[in-house]
């Protein structure tokens, strides 16, 4: 089953590569971490809108609220009773390994050597089928969920190293993919990054405690100050001892953070591989100018995660900015069927024209990737029934020739538009008068951050650890043969 049948979005067609999942870690002396941890939550929001929760830990016990649905349909104030405590962790799910359900919803609890532990994970392990089978006939673990972050859950509450570094990094030498984990027992505190760095993970400080987050934007939330990304490898321990960092000494020194995060994943106001994410898209809009002229008269940009990319390119192209279609912010999850009449309508769910501003106009449409297919066509066609004169598709992004084993839900080689079509046969497709999509040259030339080395696989198909081109994200419920 492909993940575009799997997510319930009614009749909006869904042409993106699906958000990955959000991750937090508080520590407050003053006690009010889970609440803390909610906010951060609600800024992470647009890496997952399936299930969300929060484990807190007092000294004396991990408690864990979780469940299906948006981070402010899930908590209550009532719900945050049980929660007290100078420690919380957080996690907001988009699915890449397992399916949607409560059982997969985390943080998820396990009892160990060493007592409770709670565990959150952005990621997908690839050789989780067979540590699971490990883990079973070994040590003889039993498993509630169906995903990948059970498995690390249990390896790690099951190791017998002396400290949590260590055990941290015999699940490292074993874990082969993508992870960015916070975990918790009840005194506490863990936070590790995978030793290739492909999903992010950054540090603050937050009144005399810490916090660890995905992204930056979560700290700004809450009232933090940002002091810096994680390393890759990198695990950091926080108890009544304070702050203790350490680098797993098997790594590579290879970086290769996934550059999705920089095309479409992270939110504009964080700060990636050291650099602002807003300003990085305007660049690439700015690139994909150099590499694809046009004679037009209005640049627009698919809303919102678009916009910057096509403001960049309106700067470069000396073509005016305009905004033409609008997106319905509320369009999200729904479990409600519409009827075949509202179906068909499509995307006029999710976006409407301004017609006095494209009508008659040649436009440039920056988008930031194309998938399936299945919103583009229909967004061409919009906009030429609001009266475009041309449309002229820009994409900031290269084209999408391969699926992501390393957390992003991306489809089936199958399913990949530009793996089964050529550029001619896109533009068909799409319906436009002309598509241009930023080179892998182009691409990197704007990336190359501070630290550098970028997981480009999807476009390359060069993956940084050895895949199963045909990997399941439901592996786990079909068994690890």
């Amino acid at each position: 089953m492909s993940s575009h049948q799997e997510r319930p979005f009614g009749s909006v067609p869904f042409d993106h590569p699906n958000e990955e999942c959000g991750v937090i870690a508080v520590y407050t002396p003053e006690g009010e971490a889970s609440r803390l941890a909610f906010f951060g939550l609600f800024a992470l929001q647009h890496r997952g809108q399936e299930s969300a929760g929060i484990a807190a830990a007092n000294g004396e016990r991990v408690a864990v609220h979780a469940d299906m649905g948006l981070v402010t349909q899930i908590f209550r104030e009532p719900d945050f009773y049980p929660l007290s405590g100078d420690m919380a962790i957080g996690h907001t799910r988009y699915s890449t390994s397992g399916s949607s359900e409560l059982c997969n919803a985390q943080p998820l609890l396990v009892d160990g050597h060493f007592g409770q532990l709670a565990l959150a994970n952005n990621g997908n392990i690839i050789n989780a089928a067979q540590l699971q089978k490990q883990l079973q006939d070994e040590w003889g673990c039993t498993f509630d969920s169906t995903t990948d972050s059970e498995v690390i859950a249990q390896m790690l509450a099951h190791t017998s190293e002396p400290t949590w570094e260590e055990r941290i990094f015999t699940c490292m030498r074993q874990l082969e993919g993508a992870y960015s984990i916070v975990a918790q027992t009840k005194d506490t505190m863990i936070a590790a990054r995978d030793p290739l760095g492909i999903r992010p993970l950054c540090l603050g400080k937050l009144n005399g405690g810490w916090i660890v987050a995905s992204e930056s934007c979560a700290l700004d939330h809450v009232g933090a100050e940002y002091l810096r990304e994680l390393e890759p490898g990198e695990v950091v321990v926080v108890d009544q001892d304070g702050l203790r960092s350490s680098v797993w000494p098997g790594g590579t020194g290879r970086r290769n953070l996934c550059v999705f995060e920089l095309i479409y994943f992270a939110r504009p106001d964080s700060v990636m591989d050291g650099q602002l994410v807003h300003s990085v898209r305007q660049q690439l809009g700015a690139q994909l100018a150099t590499e694809h002229p046009v004679e037009a008269d209005l640049v627009i940009g698919v809303p919102d995660s678009s916009t910057a990319a096509a403001v960049g390119y309106a700067q470069e192209s000396g073509i005016p900015f305009s905004e033409g279609l609008i997106k319905n912010r509320y369009v999200g999850r729904t479990f409600i069927e519409p009827e075949q009449r509202l179906r068909e309508l499509g995307v006029r769910q999710k976006f409407n024209t301004l017609v006095e501003v494209i009508q008659g106009k040649r436009l440039v449409v920056v988008d930031d990737s194309i998938v399936r297919g299945t919103t583009t066509p229909h967004v061409v066609n919009l906009l030429r029934k609001g009266g475009a004169k041309e449309v002229h598709m820009r994409v900031c992004a290269p084209p999408i020739k391969h699926p992501c084993f390393m957390g992003v839900d991306m489809a089936t080689r199958a399913e990949l538009l530009a793996a089964n079509k050529d550029l001619r046969e896109i533009e068909d497709f799409i319906g436009a008068d002309s598509l241009g999509y930023l080179s892998i040259k182009g691409l990197l030339k704007v990336v190359n951050g501070s630290s550098g080395g970028f997981c480009d696989a999807c476009f390359t198909g060069n993956y940084p650890v050895p895949v199963q081109l045909e990997l399941s994200k439901f592996t786990l419920e079909h068994g690890a043969d």
